[in-house]
């Protein structure tokens, strides 16, 4: 019997493949990186459940088998077992991230703070985070601006149980990624802002105009334009208009970084440049903060792709423009604290620009610029709530709640009354 006429020997080729893949995955190839990134993001994050598909097909082939086991049946046996102990040990990485997020979060929020019980817990969302958070409302689709006629919406993630009498809670804006090509509101950020509402916070979870219909400066200028809306309507959700946060992963992770360091630039506000773009923290996951790629990150894919469908111009021709574009050209001392997450085997967006931009950013920043890198996590990993998802909601909460808690004694010690709602 041929090898490859049994079907546990083929499980067994393809198990090992994933897995192997899913620790060495492909990058700077043309045609392997994208598929790489596919299987691996999902073998990673999703290991629990793969392992026990696996599990299921196995029983079912052996029950399938009256006349013993060939010698490919017991081959492919043991590729799975291997397998399954690679898949052990990435749900052992995706289980030990907590240790690194606590351990970036260590310089800036007290250790009586980590020892505690996270927020979900305290508050007995873990669940929720895990399966869908119901101590939360939610309205969608309000449209926040209409530029050349585009209606742009977002979502408004709220605290199920309502703003008391005055209360102003702290805001935050979540944009999602995609490669400033594709993706929309309701496909990212979702575990985060239901765990933040179910803490207190207001979540606006927003939709910007894509390339190629729009490109530079136009993703920007709309997630400013949603800031501008926040703070317009803070009193119709009880929102303090002095603290919002931003947030976002991979191209929304590269505009969360611009929004932070590009606070009131009129530039990015035409016909609003009065209105206040400044933000109280940022946290960007997995983004992008070198759109030259200075040092050679990127395969040559990537640089084909933002010059032809983000910038519409070669950085030859206006290399200012790549620059403007670039959150590692904006730091400096007036950044907002700020909270960098990034997997080491991310193969989209690599680590190594995430490494760059944090040392550029705490080379200047009076603020405190923290850095998470997480070993085994790949672009992407929150999107849907695995392990290291939830540990990576809980700690961004420990981190935005510390913030919050330093405004509100900041504003104490001057006298300066926190703003009340209808005030």
């Amino acid at each position: 019997m041929s090898a490859l006429s049994s079907r546990l020997f083929r499980q067994g080729v393809v198990r090992a493949t994933l897995v192997g893949n899913a620790y060495r995955p492909r990058h700077r190839n043309r045609v392997l990186t994208i598929p790489s990134f596919f299987a691996a993001w999902l073998t990673t994050e999703a290991a629990p459940l793969v392992t026990a598909a696996w599990g299921l097909t196995t029983l079912r082939e052996l029950r399938r088998k009256d006349g013993g086991l060939s010698v490919a049946d017991k081959v492919g046996l043991a590729l799975s077992a291997a397998s399954v102990v690679g898949m052990a040990g990435l749900v052992r990485e995706g289980l030990r991230s907590g240790e690194q997020l606590d351990a970036a979060l260590a310089p800036e929020v007290p250790a009586d703070e980590l020892a505690e019980a996270p927020q979900a817990m305290r508050a007995g969302a873990v669940l929720p985070v895990l399966m869908g958070n119901r101590r939360r409302s939610i309205t969608r689709n309000l449209t926040y601006a209409t530029p050349d006629g585009h209606r742009l919406r977002l979502d408004v993630y709220e605290p199920l149980h309502g703003a008391r009498t005055g209360e102003r809670r702290p805001a935050v804006l979540q944009i999602h990624g995609g490669g400033w090509v594709i993706g929309s509101k309701d496909q990212q950020g979702i575990p985060l802002l239901n765990h933040l509402a179910s803490c207190g916070w207001v979540g606006f979870n927003i939709d910007y105009r894509l390339s190629p219909k729009v490109q530079y400066p136009d993703h920007l200028i709309d997630c400013k334009r949603a800031l501008a809306w926040i703070r317009e309507h803070a009193d119709e959700y009880s929102v303090d208009p002095d603290f919002v946060v931003v947030t976002g992963g991979s191209a929304g992770g590269h505009l969360c970084a611009l929004v932070a360091l590009t606070q009131n630039d009129e530039r990015f506000q035409p016909g609003f440049e009065d209105a206040d773009t400044s933000v109280q923290a940022a946290v960007p996951f997995y983004g992008v903060y070198d759109m030259l790629d200075r040092n050679g990150d990127h395969n040559e894919v990537f640089g084909q792709f933002v010059e032809r469908m983000v910038m519409g111009v070669s950085p030859a021709q206006e290399e200012e423009l790549w620059r403007n574009y670039s959150p590692v050209d904006h730091v400096g001392p007036d950044a907002p604290p700020m909270f960098v997450i990034h997997g080491d085997r991310d193969v989209l967006v690599p680590v190594a620009g995430a490494r760059a931009f944090v040392e550029e950013l705490r080379a200047v920043s009076d603020a405190p610029v923290l850095y998470a890198e997480l070993v085994g996590g790949q672009h992407a990993f929150e999107v849907f709530p695995s392990a290291r998802a939830v540990r990576a909601v809980e700690s961004v909460e420990r981190f935005l709640h510390h913030e919050h808690e330093k405004y509100l004694a900041a504003r104490q010690a001057q006298g300066i009354p926190v703003p009340v709602a209808g005030a």
